[in-house]
């Protein structure tokens, strides 16, 4: 027997509640009091209705003072209201049955747009910036995090001696170029795999009944947990990865210290072997650590994962001397702090995923490991291909003696440093940009483009001001060496007058991959990265030092201007920002159709 939809109800769902109404309903009568009434049109043009969140994000069309119908359908969870009065559906009165079909007429669909559309722009523009900022603060946080521990525990093993603190640097750049050669990639893939994920579960999207990618756990009366094959897929192959690190890090100490240039009788062997060993045990839980950090910003939420790191870096670094001095294991304390802390990082957040998310599968058959490790593998391409032209930079600057080694090393951090802030805004793009082009939400995603474009543009030009002026000043804090402070102050214009190219460069990257375009960012990036090394092996024999810095300031214009030949492009992910606002549907049936 079907039950009666309620009505006068404006208030739409929140996407969790939403995927509870979907799977609850499949199948099942529909329950009054157990989900909205409050019923919107597909803004997509396909025939049929769904169920959005209205009350969450203020943008589908939600239609009131309907009256009150009877139906019943045996697999469709659709909803269906009179209010729009026959102009939509006949004989639409007050008690009857019927049966809804995807057979929508062209009438309908046409109203539902008209009106679905003028709701999207008004809601989405008055929540997307502050959407965008809400994630991007978190996010600069958490990415401050490290580096800050990094800082800390630097310090402390600086305590113990020169040696034993060049020993533990060596071993740090190993395990760093390690882990972002492959963790990165996994990051930023896991970021747009969930938030798609999520877009698809939470907005309406219907999978088939067969379809084991997204759904959730059977309705019991609570808040139901996510099955999301990109959520499990993602820490199955972060913990494989870890383990592969691990055993690399442990059993290969020897020649990878070697090929660095720790020979077997210098005094650095033995501390940075026993340090390099012992962090190699921390590989799986860091490796994780960062998948789950991608998760998270999938699901939108940059606050969980800064709370979970400032838990574990702060008891690290309690850890610190306690292991170090108390307990007199030097740099191996120092390595077990860091251990522990990443475990503890891990685990708390596995803790808070595992609210939200089923975090293994019932079936194997359903990850997406081909999806991942396509676009992975693209990535770890992009990111050889940043590390070798970086690397290359450093090698070409220590070739002019270690004064101009120092004074390059501290433009370098503090240039990388204030980097952070547009990362962070290009994190959340990506997440918010992911979430919405799933959804096929092209107005939305032209709006956070054209914003977080703006935004980048601003900020550069802010930090290049402030940057320009206090960085003479702050250039005491790293060294008293004059001749040192020399060469910094002449790298004051690379720092600062880089600072808008370096920001549209990195907001590149997280529109690059909201959109999943991996395959571009990768093959992009190794012409920027090979046109730039080129520049880099001849520019410093004639220029010096400044030499170095032009070759990285022209790396970073080149990954800019690539970004901007891709939005400009027709044919590309970004075909919708050339198609006016008026004609946005018929273009995305016109791309959709085109080979």
């Amino acid at each position: 027997m079907a039950l009666p939809l309620l009505s006068g109800s404006t208030t739409g769902l929140n996407s969790r509640n939403g995927i509870l109404h979907r799977e609850y309903t499949r199948g099942r009568p529909f329950m009054p009091g157990l989900a909205h009434s409050s019923l919107v049109l597909r803004r997509d043009g396909s025939s049929g209705l769904i169920c959005l969140d209205a009350c969450s994000r203020n943008y589908p069309l939600s239609i009131s003072n309907q009256k009150r119908l009877w139906y019943t359908h045996p697999r469709k969870q659709f909803f269906w209201t009179s209010a729009l009065g026959d102009n939509i559906i006949s004989g639409g009165s007050s008690g009857e049955d019927f049966e809804l079909s995807n057979n929508i007429s062209s009438e309908t669909n046409g109203i539902g747009n008209q009106l679905a559309d003028s709701t999207a722009a008004s809601g989405h523009s008055r929540d997307i910036k502050r959407e965008l900022i809400s994630l991007s603060l978190p996010a600069l946080a958490g990415q401050a995090i490290d580096p800050l521990a990094q800082l800390m525990e630097t310090a402390y093993i600086g305590r113990l001696g020169s040696v034993e603190l060049a020993s533990a640097g060596v071993s740090i750049s190993l395990f760093n170029v390690i882990s972002k050669l492959f963790n990165i990639p996994l990051l930023s893939v896991a970021t747009s795999f969930v938030a798609e994920d999520i877009a698809k579960s939470g907005s309406g999207f219907c999978p088939s009944e067969g379809d084991e990618g997204t759904k959730s756990t059977p309705f019991n009366g609570k808040i139901e947990r996510l099955q999301l094959s990109s959520v499990s897929t993602a820490l199955l192959l972060a913990a494989g990865i870890g383990i592969i690190e691990s055993l690399a890090l442990s059993m290969g100490s020897g020649p990878l210290l070697s090929l660095m240039g720790i020979s077997h009788s210098s005094p650095m062997r033995a501390p940075a072997q026993r340090y390099l060993v012992l962090r190699a045990l921390g590989a799986p839980a860091f490796v994780v650590s960062l998948a789950l950090q991608g998760i998270f910003r999938g699901f939108k939420d940059t606050k969980t994962p800064v709370f979970s790191l400032a838990i574990g870096n702060v008891i690290g670094a309690f850890l610190f001397p306690i292991l170090m001095f108390y307990f007199h294991l030097g740099v191996s304390g120092a390595a077990m702090s860091i251990v522990l802390s990443q475990y503890l990082v891990t685990f708390s957040m596995l803790w808070c995923l595992n609210k939200r998310a089923v975090l293994l599968p019932p079936k194997v058959g359903g990850l997406q490991f081909g999806g991942y490790l396509k676009s992975g593998g693209f990535l770890i391409g992009r990111t050889l291909s940043v590390l070798f032209t970086m690397t290359l930079g450093t090698s070409m600057a220590a070739r002019q003696g270690p004064v101009a080694m120092a004074a390059h090393q501290i433009c370098l951090q503090v240039w990388l440093a204030v980097s952070l802030l547009t990362d962070a805004l290009a994190a959340s793009a990506q997440a918010l940009i992911a979430s919405h082009s799933s959804k096929g939400e092209y107005r939305v995603v032209r709006e956070i483009t054209n914003f977080v474009l703006k935004i980048g543009v601003v900020t550069g030009v802010l930090l290049a001001a402030i940057l320009g002026v206090s960085f003479p000043s702050l250039a005491p804090l790293f060294t008293q060496d004059m001749e040192v402070l020399g060469i910094v102050k002449t790298g004051i214009l690379f720092v600062s007058a880089s600072q808008p190219i370096n920001a549209l460069a990195f907001i590149f990257d997280g529109l690059h991959y909201g959109v999943s375009d991996f395959a571009y960012a990768a093959r992009s990036m190794m012409v920027v990265g090979g046109l730039s090394s080129s520049f880099l092996l001849y520019a410093p024999r004639v220029f010096g030092l400044p030499g170095v810095w032009l070759g990285l300031t022209l790396f970073m214009a080149l990954r800019m201007m690539a970004g901007f030949i891709r939005i400009l492009s027709k044919e590309g992910p970004w075909w919708f920002l050339h198609c006016d606002m008026s004609s946005l549907r018929e273009c995305s049936q016109g791309h959709k159709l085109a080979p």
